[in-house]
């Protein structure tokens, strides 16, 4: 009897410890800010392109059970807003001479905590109907979050309180911003952080933000043809993983480990303006780019494995503009220089319709075949994806603002950042 008493003592005991351990080990996982994968954590979501798993989504038939759960007033910024648990970063430009990054409680929209530094500046004067406000979407990953502000400055922030980690300062190596300001959307895999700026592609150390190489390099000095419009992506392509980047005037593929470019295409780029972030299908790359068409360029591994070389193996008429496309199989949505939203066949580089005119830029998430669009204009799309017609289901204003900045998906709730402001909309989505 003592025997089993002793043995029904230490079971609990073990018990109580086992759950002791797990408590801690989610207390510290929560208070480091492990993700879900319904978090928003980068630029176009999860994967970098657009496409998430989201039951809400997939299954609306309308927008109608949209509804607003706050509001908060903020300055300036096209940065997408990013999802992390129970917290939301969001960035702003601050009375023209500095860079905010607020944290801000997911129920209520209240903040948490902020950090500033000096960062604002001018663009030219022929670009100033965009605004001279922060434009990159910053990037969340193991407890922090690395933001590029818009004279080319990096920084890394603990997500629990704000404080800085490291910074880099890119103009050190260049002598000044790029002349439109610094646009990429940071990208982390692995240890390394990837990102355009300092008139190059850096690899950078994401725990110290030491260099670790620098490709694609632009002359300092440069002009109008400094900087990047475009962000990268990971991709596997002719069997080989690669970084693949699209400079103002280049489209290429570098390896990740060296830095060396395995393969490059020049793309036809007015006044550089290669902005939207290409699309893989297959081992082919399909971009668009402003007053000159659409491209498939085939990349292909030379004979007994050497060499990366790419050709073009189309070119049609539609003009990407801003916006970056969502593939579905053999199809692409892209919406265009004209303003009208189209779908092209990857295959053959067809248009197989075109929608009748909306705004200027439209940032779109997919789960299933369902679209949702934000409009800069301020306006929610659900579409349903159909490669024979533009088939709209249910259109909303949400906001009397501009909304340039990419709308977020986390579960049922929608985020839309307008240019001065963040709105939270739960999405108790219901059928027509």
């Amino acid at each position: 009897m003592k025997s089993t008493v002793c043995r029904l003592v230490f079971f609990k005991h073990s018990i109580c410890l086992l759950l002791i351990a797990c408590s801690t080990i989610f207390g510290v996982a929560e208070a480091q800010g492990q993700q879900d994968a319904e978090d928003w954590t980068q630029w176009r979501g999860p994967q970098r392109d657009g496409m998430v798993e989201n039951e809400t989504l997939s299954s609306a038939n309308s927008l109608e059970g949209l509804e607003q759960q706050w509001h908060v007033d903020l300055g300036p910024s096209y940065s997408s807003p990013i999802v992390v648990g129970d917290k939301i970063f969001v960035t702003e430009t601050k009375d023209k001479k500095s860079e905010v990054v607020r944290a801000l409680n997911r129920e209520t929209g209240e903040q948490l905590w902020e950090a500033e530094w000096q960062g604002a500046m001018k663009v030219p004067f022929f670009a100033k109907a965009n605004g001279d406000w922060i434009r990159a979407t910053p990037v969340y990953d193991d407890g922090r979050l690395y933001v590029l502000g818009m004279t080319d400055v990096l920084v890394c922030l603990d997500i629990q309180d704000g404080s800085e980690l490291w910074k880099i300062d890119f103009k050190e190596g260049t002598g000044k911003a790029p002349s439109f300001g610094a646009v990429c959307s940071p990208l982390i895999h692995g240890d390394y952080l990837f990102i355009e700026a300092g008139n190059g592609l850096q690899k950078i150390n994401k725990l110290n933000g030491e260099i670790v190489w620098t490709a694609l390099k632009v002359k300092a000095g440069a002009g109008m043809s400094d900087g990047t419009f475009s962000s990268p992506l990971i991709a596997t392509v002719a069997g080989q993983e690669q970084i693949l980047v699209q400079t103002r005037s280049t489209l290429a593929g570098v390896d990740l480990a060296s830095g060396d470019v395995l393969w490059s295409q020049k793309v036809p780029a007015y006044r550089g303006m290669n902005i939207l972030t290409p699309t893989v299908y297959n081992d082919s790359v399909f971009t668009s780019t402003y007053n000159n068409g659409s491209f498939m360029y085939k990349v292909s591994t030379g004979e007994s494995g050497g060499g990366m070389t790419s050709t073009k193996a189309w070119q049609g008429p539609e003009r990407g503009y801003m916006s970056s496309p969502i593939r579905i199989e053999n199809f692409a949505y892209l919406h265009l220089q004209n303003t009208r939203m189209s779908c092209i066949d990857l295959e053959t580089g067809q248009t197989k319709w075109k929608s009748k005119q909306f705004g200027k830029y439209w940032s779109m998430i997919c789960s299933g075949d369902r679209i949702l669009a934000l409009d800069e204009r301020g306006e929610l799309l659900l579409v349903r994806a159909n490669p024979e017609e533009f088939d709209l289901l249910d259109r909303k204003e949400v906001s009397d603002q501009s909304t340039w900045a990419h709308v977020a998906l986390s579960g049922n709730q929608v985020f839309v950042r307008e240019l001065k402001g963040l709105t939270l909309y739960n999405w108790n989505a219901v059928e027509k």
